[in-house]
């Protein structure tokens, strides 16, 4: 499917979950710097919700108003249907976001989400690829801080290096943020389904072609002090690693044989293993229903920092990336990221893949792969750090 016979839509882009905290973040930053003539909707289960939050955005007299479901597919389908571009905060993933992924694979709808579920990204590959690619649907995942300022991070050093040589990156975390109960949810969900998970990873290694001639790895790393850095390195397990691994298998740029490693900086030693000792407890407590549910009830879905806590957060990424014997210092910097840093890449993001001259790519696509330098400079416009900090 052409992506021109889908310029007859009535929407250019729909926003399902919209009256959700970071819904209702991404649905006024579209209404502050939306460009003008763009055609979009907002989407969820509660009209009167919906329309609440049309009228309290500015402009937003112009904002369409779609019900849907994550539980009905018809209406699902119905909303891709109506859309070029889909872009859904609707989570925990795995829970709630199989049948709208399934709807734009099938309708060739673009498709994007802020999953930091590694086996929601894998069953959908599993599911969903192939169909994506028949229809030239872009299934884009993890458009939040998960994992954009990584993945366009790694991409962005990659680029100050040489060409055809092996790479090595390392990426550095610190960020001083709250976090909201949609989040929560999400995070005590996926503690809960490690084995799911592993399956789900294992399944997609047998689906996935064969990498001839190149090497792409994302081993976890050990803690350590890291020189570089001033901090002490921690092995984070999020998301993002992956999503930089197969950035880097779908682009040559990445050169011949290449390495990421994904840490969290921190500068005091007892901060560290205070750390690692809280998110080992919150794992455990996880495994079991009871305690999982009245740890997700201190924060209801909805629910999140103020504005005031929010103007006070920020986040660093620093990379240290090496190879063709250079090495390269760089930093991606921002405010609140997990919510207004959050809703600022995920609205960008769905303005690019509307809007912008992009590579040709379907199926599950990454932001680097997808957008890169288009969505990168998207993102410095709006106020996100992207530097080169030294070279040696």
């Amino acid at each position: 499917m052409s992506r021109m016979s889908r310029t007859d839509r009535p929407y250019d882009l729909v926003l399902f979950g919209a009256t959700g905290f970071v819904g209702t973040l991404t649905a006024r930053y579209l209404a502050e710097h939306a460009p003008d003539g763009l055609r979009w909707a907002l989407a969820g289960r509660d009209e009167r919700r919906l329309e609440e939050l049309r009228a309290s955005l500015p402009g937003g007299a112009g904002a369409g108003i779609l019900r849907a479901d994550a539980a009905e597919p018809a209406g699902l389908r119905a909303l891709a249907e109506h859309a070029r571009v889909v872009a859904t905060t609707v989570g925990p993933y795995v829970l709630h976001g199989g049948e709208l992924v399934a709807a734009c694979a099938d309708t060739g709808t673009d498709y994007l989400d802020l999953t930091g579920e590694p086996e929601f990204v894998d069953l959908t590959y599993v599911r969903h690829d192939a169909r994506a690619r028949e229809t030239g649907a872009r299934l884009v995942h993890a458009c939040g801080f998960d994992s954009v300022p990584h993945d366009l991070g790694v991409y962005f050093t990659v680029r100050q290096l040489p060409e055809g040589v092996p790479l090595t990156v390392d990426g550095y975390v610190s960020a001083d943020a709250a976090f909201s109960g949609g989040t929560l949810a999400s995070a005590l969900n996926q503690l809960a389904r490690g084995r799911r998970m592993l399956a789900a990873a294992r399944d997609r290694s047998r689906h996935e072609p064969r990498l001839p001639g190149r090497r792409v790895t994302a081993p976890a790393g050990a803690p350590r002090f890291a020189a570089e850095v001033g901090a002490w390195a921690l092995p984070l397990p999020t998301v993002d690693p992956q999503i930089v691994r197969r950035s880097a298998r779908a682009l040559e740029r990445y050169g011949p044989d290449f390495r990421y490693r994904h840490y969290a900086a921190v500068r005091r030693l007892p901060v560290a293993l205070g750390g690692v000792a809280a998110v080992g407890a919150v794992a455990a407590v996880a495994q079991l229903p009871p305690a999982r549910r009245r740890l997700s009830a201190l924060l209801q879905p909805g629910e999140g920092p103020s504005a005031q806590r929010r103007a006070k957060s920020w986040f660093t990424v620093r990379f240290v990336g090496e190879g063709g014997g250079r090495r390269v210092f760089t930093e991606v910097a921002g405010g609140d990221p997990g919510y207004d840093e959050t809703a600022k890449m995920f609205a960008e993001a769905a303005l690019c893949l509307a809007f912008d001259d992009l590579p040709e790519t379907a199926g599950q696509v990454t932001t680097a792969q997808a957008m890169g330098d288009a969505l990168t400079g998207r993102l410095r416009a709006a106020g996100i750090t992207f530097r080169v900090a030294a070279r040696r």
